[in-house]
Parts: structure tokens; C-alpha cells; sequence
């Protein structure tokens, strides 16, 4: 399983290595690993659902920075730059949504700026180590999101899940998925219900894996399933990841996600969201701003190679979707747990993290005790 045998991306080498990962395209009847050593492999990755998942994203977007640098490792400076440059405004094309991706990026360009004088290759040896910086503190969000989002789970709940926030789409524990796996190593006893997740089948191609292959109780529904399942009392609960989190706590998931917000709502049962801090985009202010990408409308007629739609029908393919953040019951970090979710709240958090940073100059993390007072 990814999350204990086999890492969704390492880095292979030095400063002249490659980006190693798991092709998600193929599981679960196929378990393969891809050498990504270019920009340009790093870019189809990402595009093609190779790799996914906002955190996931952002850290292949950091070694893709290194790969795509490596044609300029005994350049001058200009030319190392401008290289950099172009490396960093074509992975940024690959996907709009996963703000995890452009906060990767635009953080290995202010690594890059503030090195300049340098000698380029020493330059490149340290946005290596930036790469393995951002990987490494997304373990760490990990399991401090799954530490705090346990608590919020009974033993014996059943939670309902969309899409794949697993070890898959992260460093190591994934989001959504590292509360359900806090929670049984914390000895409760949770079913999940997995969403198949239309068109991409992440949730049954992947989640439904993930949790198999860590032993948790699992049964695989289709989405359309969510609103009778919570009908008849089989869930208790309902936790997705996020792909963007604007200001005021608006969040864009896979497509499907708001449905189930609804649905949560509906139905008077708790609606969570796991996301580590560099999700967040404080500098948006509502959902509104966030742009969702559209998919090939082949993935919905032709999906997995076989035609089920007449040929010429109009496709409509959004990615992703807005859930609202007064659908949102809380709003689990690294930092903790932030409820109500609104602008107050979210600054707050964000605020008393910074605050304890500059007192301790080490850690990130805030107990989820003092989170929950703090927001």
C-alpha cells in the first residue's frame, strides 16, 4: 500500500535525479511507478491524473521545478532564471484549481530569488532541498489532521467520503482519509462508505483501495447512492478533502462534493472538510473567485474507452465544485479544527498560528484544544 510500502512520489538522486511516482491511472488492477525527468513528463503527470490530489500536486510541481532546471545546471544566471521562468509558468498551466499547485511554485521562485548571487547549480541544489522541505511538512500536516479530525469522529460512526484524500493524493496519510485512519489507530471503530466519484472513478478506483489495503471497513457506493444511505442511518458523518479554500471558508472539491454538503445538510448530519494550511487562498475572498477546470467531455462518453453517450451530445465537465462555507460544519488543519467556517474564524486561526510561530520559532502546529478555542 502507498501510504506504508511505497511513497506516492520520491525523489530519485541528487540534484540530477527524477521525480519517481505512483501512475494512479492504472490502479487498483495495476500498481506501476513512473520516472518523470523532465518538465514537460512532470506537466503530463499532473494533467493526466497521474498524479492528483491538491497537496500532491503542489510537491510534484516542486520537483518539477528541479527536473526542469537541470538543461540549466552550468549556465549563467540569466539564463538559470530565465529558465526557471518558463519551468514554473508552464507547470502552472497544467491544472487551474489545486491553489496547492501555485503556492508550490511561487514558493521555490522566492527559494530561487533569494539565492541570487549564487553559483546557479548550488542555487539548484538548494530548491532540491526546498522539494524535499515541502514534501516532508506535508507528512507532518498529515498526521496532524488526522490527529485533530479523530476527535471529531464515535466509535462505531458511519462516515461517508468523495473522491480520494488519501495517502494518494498526499505526502504520506492523506487528508480525509488520515481522520478515518487516526481514528482506528485511536481504537474506534468507523465504516466508510467511499463514493465511486463520476466520471474519473477516483473513489472506487482508489479510495476504496487505499482503505482496503489499510484494513479499514469499507463499502464502495455509487454516488448517487449518498442520499439513501444517510436516509437509512448507515452514516453519521460525511469528510472530503479540498482542493481550494477561499477566505471565507468556501471550498472547491471534486465534482459531486457540494451535492453531498447538501445532502449533509438535509439530513442533519455533520459536513467536514480536511485540508492542510497551503489549501487555503486568503487571497480570494468567496468560492465565486475560484476558476474550475473542464474536462475532456470524452472522460464522461467514451469513459475508459468505451462509448456510452450518442455521438455529437453536448458534455458538460466541470472537475470541480463549490461547496459553501455555511454547509461546511468545520474546517479540519494542521492548525486544528476551525468552526463556525467564515472570514472571522479562518483569519483567527491563521493569526494565532503566525502568533505561536514567532514565540516558538519551530512549530506549525497548534494543539486541537487550542485551536477550537482560538477560532
Amino acid at each position: 500500500m502507498p501510504t506504508e510500502q511505497h511513497e506516492t512520489l520520491k525523489w530519485i538522486g541528487g540534484v540530477d535525479g527524477c521525480l519517481r511516482m505512483i501512475d494512479q491511472t492504472r490502479l487498483p488492477v495495476e500498481f506501476a511507478e513512473i520516472d518523470c525527468r523532465d518538465a514537460a513528463a512532470v506537466w503530463e503527470a499532473i494533467k493526466m491524473l497521474r498524479v492528483r490530489g491538491a497537496p500532491a500536486i503542489g510537491i510534484a510541481a516542486a520537483y518539477g521545478v528541479c527536473v526542469g532546471l537541470q538543461t540549466v545546471l552550468d549556465a549563467d544566471e540569466p539564463a538559470f532564471f530565465r529558465r526557471l521562468r518558463e519551468t514554473v509558468e508552464y507547470l502552472a498551466s497544467s491544472r487551474p484549481t489545486a491553489v496547492n499547485l501555485f503556492w508550490a511554485l511561487k514558493r521555490m521562485e522566492t527559494k530561487a530569488d533569494s539565492l541570487r548571487g549564487r553559483p546557479v547549480r548550488k542555487i539548484a541544489e538548494s530548491l532540491l532541498t526546498e522539494a524535499r522541505a515541502i514534501h516532508e511538512e506535508d507528512r507532518q500536516m498529515c498526521r496532524a489532521i488526522g490527529r485533530h479530525g479523530a476527535e471529531l469522529l464515535r466509535d462505531g460512526q458511519g462516515v461517508l467520503t468523495h473522491c480520494n484524500a488519501g495517502g494518494l493524493a498526499t505526502a504520506d496519510y492523506g487528508t480525509a482519509l488520515a481522520v478515518f485512519y487516526s481514528a482506528a489507530e485511536s481504537g474506534k471503530t468507523l465504516h466508510v462508505f467511499a463514493d465511486e466519484t463520476r466520471p474519473l472513478l477516483q473513489g472506487a478506483r482508489l479510495t476504496a483501495w487505499e482503505l482496503q489495503q489499510r484494513g479499514i471497513d469499507v463499502t464502495l457506493i455509487c454516488d448517487s447512492t449518498a442520499a439513501q444511505v444517510m436516509r437509512e442511518g448507515k452514516v453519521q458523518a460525511v469528510v472530503t478533502g479540498a482542493d481550494r479554500i477561499a477566505a471565507n471558508g468556501d471550498a472547491a472539491n471534486k465534482i459531486g462534493t457540494y451535492c453531498l454538503a447538501v445532502l449533509a445538510r438535509a439530513h442533519d448530519l455533520p459536513f467536514y472538510i480536511a485540508a492542510p494550511s497551503s489549501t487555503f487562498d486568503l487571497s480570494i475572498s468567496s468560492g465565486a473567485e475560484i476558476p474550475i477546470e473542464q474536462r475532456d467531455p470524452r472522460e464522461i462518453t467514451h469513459g475508459f474507452g468505451r462509448q456510452t453517450a450518442p455521438d455529437g451530445i453536448q458534455v458538460y465537465n466541470p472537475a470541480f465544485d463549490v461547496t459553501p462555507a455555511e454547509l461546511i460544519a468545520a474546517i479540519i488543519c494542521e492548525k486544528g479544527v476551525i468552526r463556525p467556517v467564515n472570514e472571522k474564524t479562518i483569519a483567527r486561526c491563521f493569526l494565532k498560528a503566525r502568533e505561536q510561530e514567532g514565540k516558538s520559532g519551530a512549530t506549525n502546529e497548534t494543539t486541537a484544544s487550542d485551536s477550537d478555542k482560538a477560532v
